[in-house]
């Protein structure tokens, strides 16, 4: 870590580029404030320690032109004898701390620990911040789908209280991001959110991941590892795939919910816990209850809030906004700003059945851009399954795997009704002599299916 040393005294100077060297900090040196203030200028100093009464420029007057240039070190003035009340007057314009010379070894550096760690909590809180700001608002949720809008509105009376909530949904349907804000709009925001997905880790190595171990509890265990749930003690825990859990280590999270305590693997006495756990899962655990595999009492432990997310299938309406969302997101990032999708390219995509939901829309936006030249993303730029999807004739969005003949019609109204109005111009008189049905009829269909 940079730090400046002013300072007119050569001896002293010198004293502290040995010792400061040694505890690993790289220290560069100047003589007076004039001088420290061209280095500052030139070089990101963690820490600039300066003296207060110095020839040409002192410290006062050096710690007011660097904060009027906006350097953002951490500043420590050393006073000397008759210079205290300076010192004070320079802490009430922005010095961080001071120290009284002569000085020991050690409260040099005790007062720049101190000063370190303060600045590893203004980087925390100033990520968290940014991560609160960028990433975990509902923001990156964009729907005006009711369902969606509805889990939305239940998300804000919610996410203050401990209760556990059950998210269901298809892969890639957005379950984690529900969980966040669940997290980040509640009062846990400032504590840690842990994710782990159950079935991505081995039967035989998660209890010790949820719960830890102690040193000698097995072969590899050289040391004590706090578990998640320890690593998530005041903030949320997701629990996610939770259907894949192995029904021995069922037992254990149901005792850990209902006694908030745990024992680490190996250990003798329990540890208590504060943790509000969300956990999610694509399975349907009911039917993995009748089939013997997930146990009916952490089922009803777990699912006292549900929130179940639609398939991107369900919410075609919005497909337009998520793609200008991620238009905007991947073309900052990609340096392609302003690209917009082409008419028969939103057609191609609506008609879609997005099996992978909306992350594999995502995939295929960011896929786009990279692919697309100049200003416009048309269809030679998606991937070729979507553009066989489409072809020349209506694809109704009909997942493969669907045989209910009510969601069949639903999906094929939507479409006829979307390809009456286009070809009207959004004449909804002239499309409901297209599709052969009344004028209020029409209307009672798209309120319906918000397409108004």
């Amino acid at each position: 870590m940079p730090i400046l040393v002013v300072d007119d005294e050569e001896n002293l100077r010198h004293m502290l580029q040995v010792l400061l060297t040694r505890e690993g900090y790289q220290v560069d040196l100047a003589s007076n404030g004039e001088e420290a203030l061209q280095m500052a200028l030139k070089t990101d100093y963690i820490f600039i320690l300066s003296d207060i009464k110095m020839p040409v420029m002192d410290g006062a007057e050096f710690l007011a032109k660097a904060f009027a240039v906006g350097i953002q070190s951490t500043v420590i003035m050393m006073s000397a004898y008759g210079t205290m009340d300076t010192a004070i007057e320079c802490m009430k314009k922005g010095a961080y701390d001071y120290i009284s010379k002569p000085f020991k070894n050690d409260e040099i550096l005790l007062i720049l620990k101190k000063a370190a760690e303060r600045e590893r909590l203004k980087a925390e809180n100033t990520q968290l911040k940014k991560e609160l700001k960028r990433e975990f608002s509902f923001a990156d949720i964009v729907s005006r789908n009711p369902r969606m809008l509805e889990i939305f509105s239940l998300i804000g009376k919610v996410c203050d209280y401990k209760t556990t909530v059950l998210i269901l949904g298809e892969s890639g349907t957005g379950k984690e991001l529900i969980a966040r804000a669940l997290h980040y709009h509640s009062k846990r925001k400032s504590r840690p959110f842990v994710a782990v997905n159950c079935g991505a880790i081995p039967h035989t190595l998660l209890e010790s991941e949820l719960f830890g171990h102690v040193r000698g509890a097995f072969t590899d265990a050289t040391s004590d590892k706090a578990g998640l749930f320890e690593q998530a003690n005041g903030g949320t825990l997701l629990l996610d795939e939770i259907g894949e859990m192995p029904l021995s280590l069922q037992v254990k999270l149901l005792r850990v919910l209902q006694d908030e305590e745990f024992r680490p693997v190996g250990a003798s006495t329990v540890k208590k816990v504060d943790v509000r756990v969300i956990s999610a899962t694509s399975k349907d655990l009911e039917q993995e209850i009748v089939e013997g595999r997930f146990r009916e009492d952490l089922y009803f432990r777990l699912n006292v809030l549900v929130m179940k997310l639609p398939p991107l299938r369900e919410r075609s309406e919005d497909i337009p906004l998520l793609v200008d969302h991620f238009l905007a997101k991947h073309g900052e990032m990609f340096g392609k700003t302003g690209v917009r999708l082409s008419d028969e390219a939103l057609r191609t995509l609506v008609a879609y059945p997005w099996p992978g939901n909306v992350r594999q829309l995502e995939n295929c936006i960011e896929r786009g851009l990279l692919l697309c030249e100049g200003n416009l993303l048309d269809v030679a730029s998606l991937p070729e399954n979507l553009r066989g999807k489409s072809g020349g004739s209506i694809n109704f969005g009909i997942p493969p795997d669907s045989l209910s003949i009510k969601k069949a019609e639903e999906l094929i109204e939507r479409e006829l009704i979307r390809r009456a109005l286009e070809q009207t111009g959004g004449n909804r008189t002239h499309a409901a002599r297209l599709l052969e049905i009344s004028h209020r009829s029409l209307l009672y269909k798209l309120k319906e299916y918000v397409m108004e």
